[in-house]
């Protein structure tokens, strides 16, 4: 007979004041970003103190006008990139003790559902309502530079996922299809699509990181 294990809730993070979105670890594991409908992102630490507890460190705010969909780490975990309704993708950095933003991406025509870094830190996959996945390739500094719009799904793309060790990425839609993008010296095409009867409530794609793949 298998061992049973049983699930204990150490603690409940408090600090948001509307419905949380979104929360994403560190690479590092010393961190967790939370965002949420109240336009801010909440950079959670464990103390020292106080019985090893996690607090919050930091409050990311004043840049999103709408509520915050995504966040997600660079691999470097220097770095965090923020998806909102707003439009936009925020780009912060840990630098100095503090979080400042140092760029904005903006192009979609409205939501921004999803925000993924590519495994290489190279580059930044952002989707969302207007049916359209963008690529974007980091420069010099913190500049980033958009490489290629798809237009490959008929309704809105829920959610992107990279490849845990490839530059392969794959997006799901509305429209029942997830499709898969390779890099093609500079502009992503799909390689293949997956369609099938998705029920209602599928929204995210996520790929396992399995040995051999």
């Amino acid at each position: 007979m298998a061992a049973q294990h049983t699930l204990e809730e150490l603690q409940t993070l408090e600090g948001h004041t509307d419905r949380v979105w979104h929360l994403a670890w560190s690479p590092d594991g010393k961190s967790l970003a939370t965002c949420a409908a109240d336009r801010t992102v909440r950079i959670w630490q464990q103390s020292r103190y106080e019985g090893r507890g996690w607090r919050c460190a930091a409050v990311l705010e004043d840049t999103h006008t709408k509520s915050i969909r995504c966040c997600c780490w660079s691999p470097g975990s220097t770095h965090l990139a923020t998806a909102s309704f707003d439009g936009t993708t925020a780009i912060w950095q840990f630098q100095g003790g503090i979080w400042e933003e140092v760029n904005k991406l903006e192009g979609h025509e409205n939501e921004v559902k999803a925000v993924a870094w590519s495994p290489c830190g190279n580059y930044l996959a952002t989707c969302g309502r207007d049916k359209t996945v963008w690529f974007w390739e980091r420069g010099v500094g913190e500049e980033y530079d958009c490489m290629d719009v798809k237009t490959g799904h008929s309704q809105d793309v829920k959610s992107i996922a990279w490849h845990p060790s490839k530059e392969l990425l794959a997006s799901c839609s509305y429209d029942n299809s997830i499709k898969l993008w390779v890099n093609d010296e500079g502009d992503w095409i799909c390689v293949q699509t997956l369609e099938g009867e998705l029920p209602s409530w599928f929204q995210y794609a996520l790929f396992l990181p399995v040995a051999g793949w």
